[in-house]
């Protein structure tokens, strides 16, 4: 028992809503921060009576659309504060109703029940719908086929009757044997006969070559009509917009299929026949030699060359005579240098060199036609890795060769006497002649030096220039400024010199091995070149003196530019590549604009101008020498 004063005792009972049972060592892993960490919210609510109800409030939208929809057939809603009572409707002729006995009683009260528990229909308009399809009727066939007809065959087979059968066999054979030979022998008469009757009619075909090259023509013409309408007439109206800069539209494309392994090696227009260019294939791949083609094409045939010319060894380079437009000069990779002549009929050279007349022992880069000499017999020039330079005159029905210099290279002396200076052959790999200075010419070396040089002096060089780091691919003479040549070699630089200054005037870079730079025969400040990068670049240095005016790329992917020339009147220049492919492009006007005259200024005309617009652009360069 308590005592009273333990009774009078207050006790205080503090009580909350936390779950007893609840657990307070909850862990939870943070994969943000990699580590378990403690749930400080632990869920204290117990249910302990949950039941889910489908009661709608009355007044609500649900409510009214269920005691619209949802009212069974007879039966009406009265509305009593809160709930909803169906009832039915009355009769109209309640005498009726009171006359029924009581036998309709009990099935009145179980159809009114059945009206009541009429099925609610879904509150998501659910529809219930079947179908039955029809089953085909089965079909039954039947067939039956008359049992193939039986013989009985009997025989008796002895050692003669066998005998005979196989010399019957062996008759058989024979005779087969004898039509084929005679079969045979028909088709080789009716062949020789074939054979004569075209070698009778070859005359014919001769006399109509000329017609069936002119329809030729006519007919590539009217199916390529729309790019010789760019040749002739289209001209780019979008440079006015360009800020001096130009594009090259592509013409045709020449082609010989037979000739697709080789490279494009050598390219130079006809100056009497200026749609007729020659192309040289060869490969500068030389772990893969395997001969060469001389190919001439024209623009009114771009299909098929007009002259083809297979050869036992690569080419090089050729040129075509300047004024005997008939006579081309070809060097090959074996060292020889041979002319064709375009009037003969056969496809051999009409002078070839041998090791007797002098030939090189190395692949000829560069040959180059001459002034007739004082017994008007026909000279060019070539050059080869052998380090020579030949001068080759045309002597009845053989080739003349005479040294005109021997290239070196001289090394530093090991004591001081000249004797024992030593001296290397140096390998020429590109050669030009002045165009009014017959006498003088320029030869790039494998080494990347160019050396002036004299025909009438070939003990010495007239001056060395260090040029590039790699071989000179190309050195040509400007056609109008008789100071300024220019060089290109795959050090990715192209530079252009005045033959009295040993360092170079203008130098650009054009960002990947250069293959071959040309002058314009139009203007004296105008060049191109072509890299292995697919592009053709074109510089007008009168316009721009850092940068190209053109950089475009004209051919597909995984093929590489050799060689470029520009034709003599036509604004077009021709590249070939190393798929025996050559392309030709049309300059935009702004890439062969003429300098514009001030107002009551006259410019000269001709080379003299195009002398001074270059005059005016080295005055410019020399001038902070001058200060």
């Amino acid at each position: 028992h308590l005592k009273s004063a333990e009774l009078k005792e207050e006790i205080t009972r503090v009580l909350n809503a936390n779950n007893p049972h609840a657990p307070k060592n909850l862990v939870r892993y943070s994969f943000k921060e990699r580590v378990y960490k403690p749930v400080t919210a632990v869920d204290h609510l117990a249910v302990h009576f949950a039941l889910e109800g489908n009661l709608l409030h009355k007044e609500s939208d649900e409510a009214r659309r269920l005691t619209i929809f949802q009212l069974p057939p007879g039966m009406s809603a009265i509305k009593n504060p809160g709930v909803l009572i169906w009832t039915t409707t009355p009769v109209e002729d309640g005498g009726e109703s009171e006359e029924t006995g009581d036998e309709d009683k009990p099935r009145s009260a179980s159809s009114k029940r059945r009206k009541r528990e009429a099925k609610i229909t879904n509150q998501f308009n659910f529809s219930e719908r079947a179908g039955q399809t029809r089953n085909n009727p089965s079909r039954e066939r039947s067939c039956q086929t008359e049992p193939p007809p039986r013989i009985t065959f009997s025989d008796s087979a002895n050692q003669w009757e066998i005998y005979d059968a196989y010399l019957e066999k062996l008759q058989t054979q024979d005779s087969i044997e004898k039509k084929k030979k005679s079969t045979v022998e028909k088709k080789e008469d009716f062949d020789v006969k074939k054979k004569s009757l075209l070698d009778s009619g070859s005359e014919d075909v001769t006399q109509v070559a000329e017609v069936a090259k002119i329809i030729e023509r006519i007919v590539i013409q009217n199916t390529m009509d729309d790019i010789a309408q760019d040749f002739k007439y289209f001209e780019d109206a979008s440079d006015e917009f360009r800020d001096q800069e130009g594009t090259l539209l592509p013409l045709w494309t020449f082609q010989y299929e037979k000739a697709r392994h080789l490279s494009v090696t050598a390219l130079c227009w006809n100056n009497k026949y200026q749609d007729l260019f020659a192309v040289g294939l060869g490969s500068y791949d030389f772990g893969k030699q395997a001969g060469g083609m001389l190919l001439f094409f024209s623009l009114k045939n771009s299909a098929f060359p007009e002259h083809i010319y297979p050869t036992a060894s690569g080419i090089l380079c050729l040129d075509i005579h300047p004024q005997l437009s008939y006579l081309v000069a070809v060097g090959f990779y074996d060292g020889c240098v041979a002319v064709y002549n375009l009037k003969e009929q056969t496809r051999d050279p009409v002078y070839k060199s041998t090791a007797s007349t002098g030939k090189h022992t190395d692949p000829v880069w560069q040959v180059r036609w001459q002034n007739d000499d004082m017994d008007n017999n026909h000279m060019f020039c070539s050059v080869s890795s052998d380090g020579r330079v030949v001068t080759w005159t045309l002597v009845k029905n053989e080739l003349m060769s005479s040294d005109i210099i021997r290239l070196s290279v001289k090394g530093a002396p090991s004591d001081g006497s000249e004797d024992s200076q030593m001296t290397a052959v140096s390998h020429g790999t590109s050669l030009d002649f002045h165009k009014q200075i017959d006498y003088l010419f320029l030869v790039g070396t494998e080494e990347g030096k160019i050396y002036k040089c004299s025909k009438t002096y070939s003990s010495q060089f007239l001056e060395t220039y260090d040029a590039h780091r790699m071989p000179v691919d190309t050195v040509k003479w400007n056609h109008f400024h008789p100071r300024i040549f220019i060089s290109c070699s795959s050090d990715w630089n192209v530079k252009i010199w005045d033959h009295t200054i040993k360092t170079p005037m203008f130098t650009f870079d054009l960002g990947s091995p250069v293959g071959d730079v040309c002058w314009a025969p139009y203007s004296s400040t105008i060049f191109a070149a072509v890299t292995i990068d697919r592009k053709v670049h074109v510089f007008d240095l009168s316009i721009n003196k850092f940068e190209g005016i053109c950089h475009q790329i004209v051919v597909a992917k995984k093929i590489r530019l050799t060689h470029i020339e520009f034709n003599p009147i036509h604004p077009i220049i021709i590249v070939g590549d190393d798929r025996a492919t050559v392309t030709s492009l049309k300059l935009s006007p702004n890439l062969r604009k003429k300098p514009k005259s001030k107002k009551g200024q006259e410019l000269p005309k001709g080379s003299e101008a195009e002398v001074l617009k270059m005059d005016r652009l080295l005055a410019l360069l020399r001038e902070p020498e001058l200060d």
